[in-house]
């Protein structure tokens, strides 16, 4: 398996285990449905982005959908941290979620990096 579908499969399963946190949310909690909904929206934009740069047409447009995923990525980071602060789910899962999230967001801008080297 190449480097790129590594990555791409473990950014899905990042986006796959967000949204299992969404279905964990506590219905009766306030904001549970803003934030699941948040949440599912920001961390599947992140695989979707990232799916259309492994497409991209240019160096240029690659490095614009890397720089989209990048910033869903840090808004399902924020959403995560919001719903961990209001103990709406396990801590553990959501540290392990942050953790990856941290992680990829180094992956991704190091990606943007050697993409604007080569410009």
């Amino acid at each position: 398996m190449s480097r790129n579908n590594e990555l791409e499969d473990r950014i899905a399963t990042f986006s796959a285990r967000c949204v299992m946190i969404c279905e964990a949310l506590p219905p009766k909690r306030i904001g549970s449905a803003n934030f699941a909904d948040q949440l599912f929206r920001a961390s599947t934009s992140v695989a979707a982005n990232y799916a259309e740069a492994s497409q991209a047409e240019s160096c240029k447009d690659f490095i614009h959908k890397l720089k989209i995923a990048l910033k869903e990525l840090n808004e399902s980071r924020t959403w995560l941290k919001i719903i961990n602060s209001a103990a709406y789910a396990e801590n553990q899962r959501l540290a392990e979620l942050i953790a990856e999230s941290e992680e990829l967001t180094r992956i991704l801008s190091a990606s943007v990096i050697t993409a604007r080297k080569r410009l």
